[in-house]
């Protein structure tokens, strides 16, 4: 069997991301991995049924996989028509019987975050503060405490200056989850998006109660707030054009 040969034989059992790396050999390997049957069977591993064409949807199967054989890296956003400049966030929190928050939070503040932790900060919570995810904190001043044994509920809303209109982030959420190691309590709640995003659904906002221990058993001292929408907006601009798409009143 000639050189040409075992090539010929091993090429249609390689995945194209490997196929890909013969043609930079040398030209000669880079010749008969051009081949579109390599290709062609390169596809059919992905695309079985696509290959049941006497004839490829594009110029080549070779073209075909180039194209879809990985994600599109996110296009670069336009530039968001909100400015934090232009929000402000009413947010009220409350346990059973009396409001131990209730602040309007101009947008810059919350954009700004907290900077240095405070002293006393767990080592878990410090270096979730420090990361490089995007997310909104405010801190809290003065500080309140919290019994954990008591329920605690929190809506946020956000209004806007331009307009003189108002979206709701959370209505009447729970902080039902306590994570101890971390020293955060979380809440969330589903975004209502205006009618004409039809297709935007199921992306939640969360916010958490930033603490510490207060030195009493089963209560908490809380130094600050934080709010993000995950995965859904990672950026000031994928958080400003969210919130700009919301169901403004």
């Amino acid at each position: 069997m000639t050189y040409e040969e075992v090539l010929k034989a091993v090429f249609p059992f390689l995945e194209g991301v490997d196929l890909a790396s013969c043609m930079a050999v040398s030209k000669q390997w880079r010749h008969i991995a051009r081949d579109d049957f390599f290709w062609k069977c390169a596809c059919a591993k992905r695309w079985p049924s696509i290959c049941k064409r006497p004839n490829p949807p594009t110029l080549t199967y070779y073209k075909l996989y180039q194209t879809f054989y990985k994600r599109r890296p996110g296009r670069t956003l336009l530039p968001p028509r909100l400015s934090f400049d232009d929000l402000e966030f009413f947010i009220d929190i409350w346990t059973e019987d009396r409001f131990i928050f209730s602040e309007v939070v101009p947008g810059p503040i919350l954009q700004n975050g907290i900077k240095i932790p405070p002293p006393g900060v767990c080592d878990m919570l410090r270096l979730h503060m420090e990361s490089s995810e995007y997310k909104m904190k405010v801190p809290v001043e003065p500080r309140f405490t919290v019994p954990l044994s008591q329920i605690v509920n929190v809506s946020v809303l956000v209004g806007r200056k331009d307009s003189n209109k108002v979206a709701c982030i959370l209505n009447k959420s729970k902080f039902d989850y306590i994570d101890r190691t971390a020293y955060r309590a979380m809440a969330n709640d589903y975004l209502d998006f205006s009618p004409a995003y039809p297709f935007t659904t199921g992306i939640r906002a969360w916010i958490s109660l930033l603490f510490m221990d207060s030195g009493n058993e089963g209560v908490v001292d809380v130094f600050g707030i934080e709010m993000d929408f995950m995965d859904a907006a990672n950026s000031k601009e994928e958080v400003l054009w969210l919130l700009d798409m919301l169901d403004w009143k």
